[in-house]
């Protein structure tokens, strides 16, 4: 009696109509490639080419902050001198980031 019964209406077809509802998700997506996924390759991609570049004598940092001169590569494994006769065996994967020549001596 007071309330009157609803019902439903019927939509007109619209065209693109399901495009536009995943189009949110879509630039969302995009937006979430160029801001985080695409650096992050970037990055990884520089790293792995720096890692392949790594010689006997480069000086490096390791993961763990430690400074060192590279003296002896293999495959999986470097050897870092990070001091006078004091030499640690890391895997090449923990070194960090490749100094410039000199940069031991000026610490």
């Amino acid at each position: 009696m007071f309330i009157a019964d609803a019902f439903a209406q019927s939509s007109a077809a619209t065209p693109g109509g399901d495009l536009m509802a995943f189009l949110p998700m879509i630039l969302i997506f995009v937006v979430f490639y160029f801001l985080l996924i695409r650096p992050q390759q970037k990055k990884a991609k520089e790293h792995r080419t720096m890692l392949a570049a790594l010689q006997k004598g480069d000086e490096v940092v390791t993961a763990g902050g430690l400074v060192g001169r590279v003296t002896k590569l293999t495959d999986q494994y470097a050897a870092v001198e990070i001091a006078p006769s004091v030499e640690i065996n890391v895997q090449r994967a923990a070194i960090q980031q490749l100094l410039p020549k000199g940069t031991i001596k000026a610490l």
